[in-house]
């Protein structure tokens, strides 16, 4: 699995405002074809701390801030081993209070908790959106474009100090450093943060066929932020599960609108006009998609299940190949490709590619899942 790492710099990463879009006109809901939640979906929940937490500062990190500014203290409880102890986990993504008592999350969980922390102990709070390049994962039949975020620590008036740790900004990060060298970001509201943990919510849902809960927690992503067009596309998607069509067809147009060129909404588009069987007017807008975007996320690597299929292993073998090329990160191409090296008698490269697949890992699931397979091929092998 992939290790938490924080990074500390005493100063921003080069940051820009970044500007609100332009909100899409009459925003398409459908409360009433939907059941209650099975959960509760209350933005005050999302950054809200335990007693746990509380107790936390109240015991641990109350004895820190004698010597220490605040930033600091709360950057060695979660760097330093014996104190909070963190673990990067994208099984789904937490609130504070969750990751806290679980001590693991991904990235957007992490930095939840972490400004939870941070502002009750009374510094400044921002959030950046980190520009990388898009990667890509799957879950079941669905798709997901990953992002990232941190956030950065500062001073509030009431912190006076003489020493320089006080007057410096802290910026706290969940990726390993060589994952973020040379990357850009731009600073985002904190409603934008609250609704990208609403939509993760809403993804993860769909992805366990939960399209009910999807529907709220996508619902309450645009409650939030009404600017933040990934929710937006995430709502179309629920609607189209849903089978609400025309609903599904409206909120992807009206991202094309706003946006020309937006990809995900390209792409759903075109799925939901096959499924309302109006091809024509699909292939258009697939042809626009193809002028955009020659080879989509995980060409190669369906190609290549496509020839395991059919038992071509070294086309398999090839397409895997080009893939990681892509996507280097990915632990899922990894796998495939090392079964495709095992189909071939190539058990050294299966080893090797087993072992890339577990360090890119991002659950402890598929973590296990990865360590036993190489258990069993090593003592098969020796």
């Amino acid at each position: 699995m992939k290790t938490w790492i924080i990074l500390l710099f005493a100063s921003l990463l080069t940051a820009c405002a970044s500007q609100p879009s332009q909100k899409l006109s009459g925003l398409q809901l459908n409360d009433q074809g939907f059941g209650p939640a099975s959960t509760s979906i209350n933005a005050e929940d999302v950054m809200a701390l335990s007693k746990e937490m509380h107790a936390y500062l109240k015991n641990d990190i109350a004895t820190q801030l004698r010597g220490k500014s605040p930033q600091k203290a709360l950057f060695d409880a979660l760097s330093t081993k014996g104190q909070i102890k963190l673990e990067y986990d994208a099984e789904m993504t937490r609130n504070a209070a969750q990751a806290f008592s679980a001590r693991s999350g991904n990235c957007l969980s992490l930095v939840l908790m972490t400004a939870a922390l941070a502002k009750e102990l009374g510094m400044d709070v921002q959030f950046q959106n980190v520009l990388m390049d898009e990667s890509w994962s799957r879950n079941n039949d669905i798709y997901f474009a990953a992002g990232h975020v941190n956030i950065v620590l500062g001073n509030k008036s009431g912190f006076r100090h003489s020493t320089q740790e006080y007057s410096q900004s802290m910026v706290i990060d969940f990726l390993p450093p060589r994952d973020l060298r040379g990357q850009r970001a731009e600073l985002i509201r904190e409603a934008t943060v609250i609704a990208m943990y609403f939509n993760n919510r809403a993804a993860e849902s769909l992805a366990q066929h939960q399209v009910n809960d999807a529907y709220w927690f996508a619902r309450a992503a645009l409650m939030s932020d009404p600017d933040f067009i990934a929710a937006y596309n995430t709502l179309g998607v629920v609607y189209r599960q849903h089978g609400d069509l025309a609903l599904s067809e409206v909120v992807f147009k009206q991202i094309l609108s706003k946006e020309r060129e937006n990809t995900m909404a390209l792409s759903n588009l075109i799925e939901v006009l096959r499924k309302a069987d109006r091809l024509p007017e699909a292939q258009l807008y697939a042809d626009r998609l193809a002028n955009l975007q020659p080879n989509a996320p995980f060409h190669y690597f369906n190609r290549g299940l496509a020839a395991m299929d059919r038992g071509e292993y070294a086309e398999a073998k090839a397409l895997f190949k080009r893939e990681i090329k892509r996507d280097p990160n990915y632990d899922e191409f990894h796998l495939w490709l090392a079964l495709a090296h095992l189909k071939l008698g190539e058990t050294p490269d299966a080893i090797a590619e087993l072992t890339l697949a577990q360090a890119n890992s991002t659950t402890r699931k598929a973590q296990n899942l990865y360590a036993g397979k190489l258990e069993r091929i090593k003592a098969a092998y020796h």
